[in-house]
């Protein structure tokens, strides 16, 4: 059992949250899928695709009281707020516009099904799905987010989404007493909850019916040969170099958050390559703290003293350089590594993914994949390059 599931992080980006052992579980993970993607039942990971929905719905039997609820996270406020009515979220000034609209649909609709428990789930589409052509073909199409997802009109699947009144993809369950004691497993199972033509639902389950998403005996190698070097520049790290780091990482958080690694990690994604350096930290670093942190005040005693702040920063940075390069190329390998793994699982589509641009249709891959291992851990897969470019230049079908 877990906490609440409010946030996943990247795959990579648990050595800089976990330490040593962020970073050991990380490689552990992708073998796992290695395993898993060439046949070994052994294998100790299960996975989940990430649907790009919205709004995030939580929804089932409220554990003290059991009336059937609606919420959005804000579930887990201080003083939980839920919704058990269609009167409560009318009146509710959280909710408004489309989003009243989808809460609306889904209390009512989501109310029929046979509900024991709590889960969370992606809202896909309520009244918002559409006829469309692609490439000649008649497609259901919705767009929660950032990717459209279009199905076959005439396939069993668009029949079923043509009839109903919603669609929503369950991938987190949550038990406990009361609200405030609520812990989240990963996935869910949808088959107690009975049907309703009113309502499309699935749950995240990576399913491969096509007999595309196993590995070739090429692939397994590039792979394993990539997690050899991953390996080998993780054994580069030292546990307190790592300490130290995340020490930093925090004093800067603090004081200037844009001048972190993450932050120049993210910089280097949504400029469409991944290829972290020492040197190219610590130019982001500097540059960062003289523009937003030591520019951003007005009185040069205050500006004498952001500069005196980062200049002791940069110089433990400096003093780690032999670190940050085992690092960044701990993170690259990692990265190429995982990005095998993606390639491999997006060959399997029950749904189509495409972007809307204003020529048309291009088409993507979906969100990402979630990874859960034995324990009940779980982190992200994410293609960050595409998705995040497919952030910034996408038509957004609805403002969540």
């Amino acid at each position: 059992m877990g906490a609440k599931n409010l946030h996943l992080e990247h795959l990579e980006d648990e050595i800089i949250n976990q330490g040593i052992d962020g970073g050991r579980g990380a490689i552990n993970f992708l073998q796992g899928l290695r395993d898993m993607l060439k046949g070994n039942a052994q294998s100790g990971v299960k996975m989940t695709v990430k649907w790009d929905g919205a709004p995030a719905i939580f929804c089932g039997k409220h554990p003290e009281t059991g009336q059937f609820f609606v919420a959005k996270k804000s579930l887990f406020n201080k003083t939980p707020l839920f919704y058990t009515s269609e009167q409560e979220i009318k009146e509710s000034p959280d909710l408004s516009g489309q989003l009243q609209e989808k809460f609306l649909t889904s209390f009512k609709y989501l109310s029929k099904l046979s509900w024991n428990t709590i889960m969370q789930g992606d809202l896909m589409y309520t009244n918002d799905k559409k006829m469309q052509k692609i490439d000649g073909k008649s497609f259901i199409t919705f767009q929660p987010n950032t990717i459209l997802y279009a199905v076959l009109a005439e396939s069993d699947l668009g029949k079923q989404i043509a009839k109903s009144k919603m669609g929503i993809v369950f991938h987190t369950t949550y038990t406990g007493g009361t609200i405030q004691d609520l812990g989240a497993s990963f996935g869910a199972n949808i088959s107690k909850l009975g049907s309703s033509s009113d309502v499309w639902i699935d749950d995240a389950s990576y399913k491969d019916v096509s007999g595309k998403g196993s590995m070739t005996a090429k692939e397994t190698l590039a792979l394993t040969q990539e997690l050899s070097k991953t390996g080998s520049a993780f054994h580069g790290i030292k546990k307190k170099d790592l300490n130290k780091f995340q020490e930093l990482q925090t004093a800067i958080g603090s004081k200037g958050a844009g001048a972190s690694y993450k932050t120049y990690c993210n910089t280097l994604i949504r400029g469409g390559s991944f290829n972290p350096t020492y040197e190219g930290y610590i130019s982001h670093f500097e540059s960062y703290w003289a523009d937003k942190v030591v520019g951003k005040v007005k009185t040069e005693k205050t500006k004498q003293i952001k500069r005196e702040i980062g200049d002791s920063i940069l110089k433990e940075l400096r003093s780690l350089k032999k670190f940050i390069t085992n690092l960044t190329a701990f993170m690259g390998h990692l990265v190429s590594a995982k990005q095998m793994v993606i390639n491999v699982l997006n060959r399997v589509k029950s749904i189509g993914t495409f972007k809307k641009t204003a020529n048309g249709f291009e088409v993507v891959n979906p969100e990402g994949y979630v990874a859960i291992d034995k324990t009940g851990s779980a982190v992200k897969l994410v293609d960050r390059m595409e998705f995040a470019f497919n952030n910034f230049t996408a038509q957004k079908n609805w403002d969540k």
